[in-house]
């Protein structure tokens, strides 16, 4: 326990910040902005005091040896919520005749950071067994990397028990794909119970990680593109050859978490044809994309409402599921 004790302080101020933020924009929130349902942010504060702490050192011991395990970690959440809601299904490895969700389209050789996930369970299992679920920790490694990469913090609500199955359909039908223009975005992100602005405001996780070749290959052609930018991609790209090589989502500040994102898309430096659809795809979303691109704040504190919102898709409590021993099978 004395390891984390460091840690706890850390949440401590970073509650105290967040709780300031939250008196200062008491008037801005709407009751089903700020509550957690049948989740809570204390949920372990009895049975399991030192999680966040754990859950905040395996994520910072990550970041810090490899920057992009930030993005990873927040889009393994992503991933998560937008299957069946937020229920580890993510997590679970294909075994037997039971299919999971890893091999699934938008997940198959792009989702990352399960050890880093495998890691911190088992940290949590050595102090309070059978206590944190999967997909809290999932929550919780999403802030945290936030957090540590320079963004907004949060009181993750918690209590959400892991899923029993997966379904690797719905994983194929429900992420919206690097190739997407707003009517598809606002339909995938509207089937979950998300609205136009969540959409927009969640994909400003892209000020963080990186993408393949093959999936912005064809942004390259595509309208609303500076050319230097786009000179710059097709440079990259066919110098190596194949289709796996990397490109940065935000160029410039590739490891911190900002908004210049939403600066790059007003330059016309979006990566994927989702990313810059959101100011060529309409007036509702344009509109968006300005007011974050010139302050930094009204785009953080809308996020930490959105992750917050996204956090309670159908999440499964009281007796449904179970709190798994190891992230990748079921009990």
């Amino acid at each position: 326990m004395a390891k984390y004790l460091g840690f706890y302080l850390i949440l401590v101020m970073l509650r105290l910040a967040m709780a300031f933020a939250g008196f200062l924009n008491e008037t801005c929130y709407d009751d089903d902005d700020t509550t957690g349902g049948p989740l809570r942010a204390d949920e372990y504060l009895d049975s399991c005091p030192a999680a966040e702490a754990i859950v905040f050192s395996g994520v910072e011991k990550a970041v810090f040896g490899d920057p992009r395990m930030a993005a990873s970690l927040l889009r393994l959440h992503f991933h998560d919520c937008f299957v069946n809601g937020c229920d580890a299904s993510v997590l679970l490895d294909d075994v037997g005749s039971f299919v999971g969700e890893k091999t699934a389209a938008p997940n198959l050789n792009s989702l990352r950071g399960f050890e880093v996930i495998d890691a911190i369970k088992s940290d949590l299992e050595s102090v309070c067994p059978g206590t944190v679920s999967c997909a809290d920790i999932l929550a919780m490694a999403a802030r945290d990397s936030v957090v540590l990469s320079g963004g907004p913090g949060w009181d993750v609500q918690k209590g959400r028990r892991d899923s029993l199955e997966a379904s690797k359909s719905a994983a194929n039908n429900n992420i919206p794909g690097p190739n997407s223009g707003v009517p598809t975005l606002v339909a995938k992100f509207q089937n979950v119970g998300l609205t136009l602005t969540d959409m927009v405001t969640l994909s400003g996780a892209h000020t963080l990680g990186k993408a393949r070749c093959s999936t912005f290959s064809a942004r390259l052609n595509g309208p609303e593109i500076n050319v230097d930018f786009m000179e710059s991609l097709q440079q990259l790209c066919s110098e190596s050859g194949t289709n796996t090589t990397l490109a940065e989502l935000d160029l410039v500040t590739p490891a911190t978490f900002d908004n210049q994102y939403y600066v790059n898309l007003l330059s016309g430096e979006g990566l994927l044809t989702s990313d810059q659809a959101l100011v060529s795809g309409g007036e509702q979303t344009h509109k968006i994309v300005e007011s974050y691109a010139v302050d930094t704040m009204i785009f953080f504190e809308d996020f930490r409402k959105s992750m917050l919102k996204m956090g309670r898709l159908n999440p499964l409590i009281g007796k449904k599921g179970e709190i798994r021993r190891n992230c990748r099978a079921v009990n």
